[in-house]
């Protein structure tokens, strides 16, 4: 038995309860995303509000998210997104989306302790770059306990599942409506019926497609996808991502 069939006969902490197909339907109407002002979060924003998600943008200062949502509206009419601090930004929806630097990851997962509750799923879209201590983009970090996400699922609230992805998605492209997308996304963590709402609310952004790669520790081997794509993209002087072929059709969620 895998470590995803066995933890998913556990069950969910809380709200996470429930067969598959009702966790797929579930939390997929609402896009929280925690460093909403940054790159990769505001071109998802943009993404969300043009597929008619409603977005929920926190930042460490409310008055920057403001600022934020207001532009989203300026470029979607019609989007329904607001700007909000993180503590209250992440009350707002089952799916909390990280996309913080890997630098302010620890210190926004601690302002975020008393905010995250059981049956909630924060998706961590952290990459542990050199950058963040004055390195190398195309250089990584080593993670003591494998991988940012796994770090991310040490500090979370019990009962608040993790989930990474989005570590190869461009945020120049996300945040250009009119760019097309055609890429993969690898979504990595140990219980299906965690993956399936995320896999759900990444698929609203055309040309996106959730690929299930398995349980949480994957994601030490995700993560260092990012800096390689780092390093094409600036010698191609291009945005490339990432695309997989020969997968077959059907639910990798069910």
């Amino acid at each position: 038995m895998s470590s995803e069939d066995d933890n998913k006969t556990r069950g969910a902490a809380g709200g996470a309860a429930g067969s598959a197909a009702t966790e797929r339907a579930e939390g997929t109407t609402t896009a929280v995303i925690i460093g909403g002002t940054g790159a990769l979060g505001y071109g998802l924003a943009v993404r969300w509000a043009a597929a008619g998600v409603a977005v929920v943008i926190g930042s460490r200062e409310a008055e920057r998210a403001v600022e934020a949502a207001e532009r989203i509206r300026q470029t979607v009419p019609g989007a329904e997104v607001e700007g909000l601090d993180n503590e209250t930004a992440a009350k707002r929806a089952r799916i909390v989306f990280l996309t913080v630097p890997f630098r302010a990851q620890s210190e926004t997962l601690n302002n975020l302790r008393y905010a995250l509750e059981p049956g909630q799923t924060l998706v961590d879209c952290t990459v542990p770059l050199a950058a963040a201590v004055g390195g190398k983009a195309t250089r990584s970090l080593v993670v003591w306990q494998g991988s940012a996400a796994q770090q991310a699922a040490e500090m979370v609230p019990s009962g608040v599942a993790v989930v990474a992805a989005l570590h190869t998605v461009g945020a120049p492209k996300l945040a250009d409506p009119s760019a097309k997308l055609d890429e993969d996304v690898l979504i990595c963590g140990d219980r299906k019926a965690d993956k399936a709402p995320v896999a759900t609310l990444i698929e609203r952004i055309e040309g996106l497609r959730a690929v299930n790669a398995g349980p949480l520790e994957i994601a030490r081997i995700v993560e260092q996808i990012t800096p390689l794509l780092i390093s094409i993209n600036v010698r191609y002087k291009a945005h490339a991502g990432l695309k997989l072929s020969g997968l077959p059709d059907g639910d990798p969620w069910g």
